[in-house]
Formats: structure tokens, sequence, C-alpha cells
């Protein structure tokens, strides 16, 4: 009997010994895919939990939005040649996550010496994000923006419908053309998401000094840079820009473009960001869409800046009209960044670094 007991003993405690072995297997396993976000942004400063609420810290990842899937109302899909095309260079310059930063140029803003240029540069002279150019989409809206970009970048792509419209110069803030222009860079980024790849809209007009990525939440579905910040990154009172946006792909992100894009209607003449700044309590309420409104101190822009290099991640020459007025103070910037990287590490600890250079419209 005693011989019979220990032996029952024995098997309860090898099946209870297992199951605990199950949960623990699952509960792993989950967390490991909850953790995984974007390879692209190396976030690797703890930086998950930034501004997010405390019960989403490391949601579980949002099932992407099919390959393919077709937007309800929404026009039809492009020609098979340019969709082909778009996918090629998706695969081409996405990480391993599927991610993709994307910035978009007209011929003027493509010349030689011009915002591009400054641009690129930008990546080399940064601190550690010399690599990110390698995942970058330049999205011509014209063929001497196509012809520039090739020349001194291996990623370009040529917006649908681009031949039939008048792009190439400078376009006059809130003309037609201009607001034309940045509805159809929704509706790129859109398709973007519809076809499963994660992206970084970045204006060509934006220095980058440092990984913007470090200050992003995952459990964020969509991260806009901010015109105003008011303090809480998940308020919705913030004012966004939409010159640096990310969206991560997912059936909610899909369709919270679809709205967005049909709230075109209901606000005539407006462009993207002032419907979107319309319509954004909407969607957070009853679309459940989570938005982190980057903070001015680090991903800055001429209407609101920090004047601190290290501090700095982006510089964004918003509230500033003009192609000669953003390359005069975005290029004193840039030279003062190079001569900022050649301070020793204890100058850079004694306090803030400000840039010196009067600007036209950075103060």
């Amino acid at each position: 009997m005693g011989s019979q007991q220990n032996a029952l003993h024995q098997l309860v405690s090898f099946i209870l010994g297992a199951s605990a072995a199950a949960v623990l297997l699952l509960f792993l396993t989950s967390a490991s895919s909850g953790a995984r976000f974007t390879g692209i942004s190396s976030w690797a400063n703890g930086t998950a939990e930034f501004g997010a609420p405390a019960q989403e810290a490391n949601p579980a990842r949002e099932p992407a939005a099919p390959a393919h899937a077709e937007a309800k109302g929404a026009a039809a899909a492009p020609e098979h040649e340019e969709e082909g095309e778009l996918e090629r260079l998706l695969r081409a310059v996405a990480d391993e996550d599927r991610t993709v930063i994307m910035t978009s140029v007209n011929e003027a803003w493509a010349a030689e010496g011009s915002l591009l240029d400054l641009f690129l540069e930008s990546f080399r002279t940064g601190e550690r994000i010399a690599h990110f150019a390698e995942h970058l989409l330049v999205v011509a809206l014209d063929g001497g923006a196509l012809e520039r970009c090739r020349a001194v970048h291996p990623h370009c792509y040529l917006l649908p419908g681009a031949a039939a419209r008048n792009l190439s110069d400078e376009k006059v803030f809130m003309s037609k053309d201009y607001i034309d222009l940045v509805w159809s860079k929704v509706r790129l980024q859109q398709r973007i998401l519809e076809l499963g790849y994660n992206f970084l809209f970045t204006d060509v007009d934006i220095l980058w000094f440092r990984n913007p990525f470090e200050r992003m939440s995952v459990a964020a579905h969509m991260v806009t840079s901010s015109d105003f910040f008011f303090g809480d990154p998940y308020n919705p009172m913030n004012l966004p820009n939409t010159g640096f946006l990310y969206a991560k792909s997912s059936r909610r992100t899909v369709g919270a473009f679809e709205a967005w894009h049909a709230a075109r209607e209901s606000y005539p003449g407006k462009h993207e960001q002032q419907v979107l700044n319309e319509i954004k309590v909407e969607l957070v309420s009853t679309r459940g869409l989570r938005i982190q409104f980057l903070d001015t101190d680090h991903n800055a822009g001429f209407c609101n800046n920090t004047r601190d290099f290290n501090t700095l991640y982006t510089m964004h020459a918003n509230c500033c009209v003009g192609l000669g007025a953003k390359l005069h103070d975005l290029g004193n910037l840039l030279q003062e960044w190079r001569a900022y990287r050649q301070l020793e590490d204890e100058d850079r600890r004694r306090g803030p670094v400000r840039w010196k250079v009067p600007g036209i419209c950075i103060h």
C-alpha cells in the first residue's frame, strides 16, 4: 500500500510539474512576441514605457494589415507596374520588422544644394544614425525629382499620377497644388500600411541628429511630432505636426487612415494636418487609436524648440515660409551641429549648448 501511495504521489508531482512548465513556456513565448517591435529603431534604452499607460507598456502585437487589402471606398489601386515597383522598393529598404523610413521631394527640394542634400547630410553627421539612410525611401513628386534622387540615393519612387500634376516648383503653402500634394502623401502612406509595412514619414526639411525612435513608445499605434506640446504625450490636445509621423501596420491604423482621408470632404480647403487635428479626439475615443505626441524638447521645430544640442533629436523647419529661408537656417544649424560634435564630453556636460548664428526663421 505504501509503495502504491508513493507511486501515486510521484505521478501527481510529475503531472503538476509538467503543467507548470507548459504554463511557463507559454508565458515566455507570449512575452517574447509582445516585446519585439521594430529592429530599425534599436529601442534599447528602456523607452518602451515612455509616456505609455502602465497596463499597455508591453502590448501584444496587433495583426498587421493584410497584404494587398483594399480600403473601403478608396480609389482604385495604382497600375500594376507602379504597384509592383512600390512593393519591390519596400522589400529593399524595410528592416527585418518591415519598417520603412520615407520622405518626399519635388524638383526644387531635390536640386543640388537644396533640402534633400541637407537632409541626407544630417544622417552622415548625426550620432550613430548613418545606417538609417539604408532604410530610406525617397518619394519623388515629379520626373526632375526622380532623376536627381537617383543621382544621390539608391531607393527612389515616383509618386503615381505625378506626371499629370505640376509639382516641380516650390509650392506656395495652402495653394491647391500644395493641398493635393499632402493628401496624395496620406494616400500613399495608407497603401504602405495595407501592404503590411510600418513607416516613419519625415519631411525633407527635418534634420536628424540622433535616433528619434528612442523617444517613441511601443504602446502607440501612431506617433507624431508636435507644433506645440503641453506635457502629456497621450493628450490629444497637443497640436500634431504630421511632417514627422510614425504608424504601425494593423487593421486599426489602416481604418484610421481611411477615416482621415474620408474626413477631407468634411473640411474642404484644409490640409491633412489640419484635418487630423479636427478628428484626433474621435480617432482616440471611438477607434481606440493610441497617438503619442513627441515633445518639442527632443523633436523640435522652428515653431517651438529647445535651443540645446544636448537634448535635440530632430529639428523641423516649420513656421518658416520659403525655400531660401529654410535652406539658410537649416544649413547654419547643420554647420553648428558639426562644431558641437567636435566638443569634448566635459564641455557638453556643463550645460545647454546653444546655436549662435541668428536665423531668418529660427530664433
